[in-house]
């Protein structure tokens, strides 16, 4: 992926062309290569940029406009098709040049596998690096039917690298037995079911510190956003996603990256998902990117 010329295809309202000016940068990893159930979070990324139109560059929650926030599109990791560990390789070397810069790299999924490596490259950067994880999915097995690179493993392998103890998950409502016995023996923060208030009580214990935040889309209830891969029940609504992200926003924690991952469109023809995930990732922008 190259920097130095503008994303050819449809780019994210209210995108710089000016990489040298950014503060963040937006790219997408379209990637579905080790799902378990349903693929198409490939194309995630593009239909959240498509449905980016449909918002507003101001908002009210913070009272800011994307005009104050200089980002570069950069489009999609061109990934080689089928081949996880080659594509996770070429993620982290993307990241590794957006980090460089001294930019912050916001990522769109794609499975969630794909944020073990752009925190792994996050963390050589930040080595007191926490993450805040919101999910349906504790995503911390091992492995998935023997597979070690899933996207049902992306939080155990970083929970591996930074220590337990740095790792903060809410939202969860889906996992195994083993994978909470590891989250109480690792000294996973682990909140399940609950995203807000358990949050507002942790932040304070992170501030000052980097901190690294992956959203993936089904910690929301299927029928706030029934396009991604493998829904569950039972999850939070839209406006509590937002009073999370405006918390974060809000607090004294400094976030060095993000994403927001498996948003898979073909399973909702009416595209709130996508634009959903659109909003997500603008209120990314103007709450996080001081």
């Amino acid at each position: 992926m190259r920097f130095d010329e503008a994303y050819s295809g449809n780019v994210f309202i209210g995108a710089s062309m000016d990489l040298d000016k950014a503060q963040a940068v937006i790219y997408g990893m379209p990637m579905d290569w080790t799902v378990s159930f349903r693929p198409g979070s490939r194309f995630g990324p593009a239909r959240i940029r498509e449905s980016s139109i449909v918002l507003e560059e101001y908002s009210h929650y913070l009272r800011r406009e994307l005009k104050e926030v200089t980002y570069y599109d950069a489009g999609d990791i061109p990934l080689a098709f089928g081949n996880p560990e080659r594509s996770l390789q070429q993620i982290g070397e993307f990241v590794s040049k957006v980090l460089e810069r001294k930019i912050i790299p916001i990522g769109m999924g794609g499975e969630h596998l794909v944020t073990w490596p752009v925190v792994r490259e996050v963390y050589n950067h930040y080595p007191d690096l926490a993450v805040i994880h919101i999910d349906a999915h504790a995503d911390l097995r091992v492995d998935y039917e023997g597979e070690i690179y899933s996207h049902a493993t992306p939080l155990r392998k970083i929970a591996e690298l930074i220590g337990g103890e740095n790792v903060y998950q809410f939202g969860i409502r889906s996992m195994t037995k083993e994978e909470v016995i590891y989250a109480e023996e690792a000294g996973i923060h682990f909140y399940p079911f609950d995203v807000l208030e358990p949050l507002k009580k942790s932040l304070p214990e992170l501030a000052g510190r980097p901190v690294y935040v992956t959203i993936d889309i089904d910690a929301l209830d299927p029928a706030f956003a029934p396009g991604t891969g493998t829904q569950e029940p039972g999850g939070i609504d839209t406006k509590e996603m937002l009073a999370a992200i405006h918390a974060i926003a809000r607090s004294e924690v400094r976030v060095v990256g993000a994403d927001v991952v498996e948003v898979a469109p073909a399973y909702d023809p009416t595209e709130q998902t996508a634009v959903v995930a659109a909003k997500l990732i603008r209120e990314i922008l103007l709450g996080w990117v001081k």
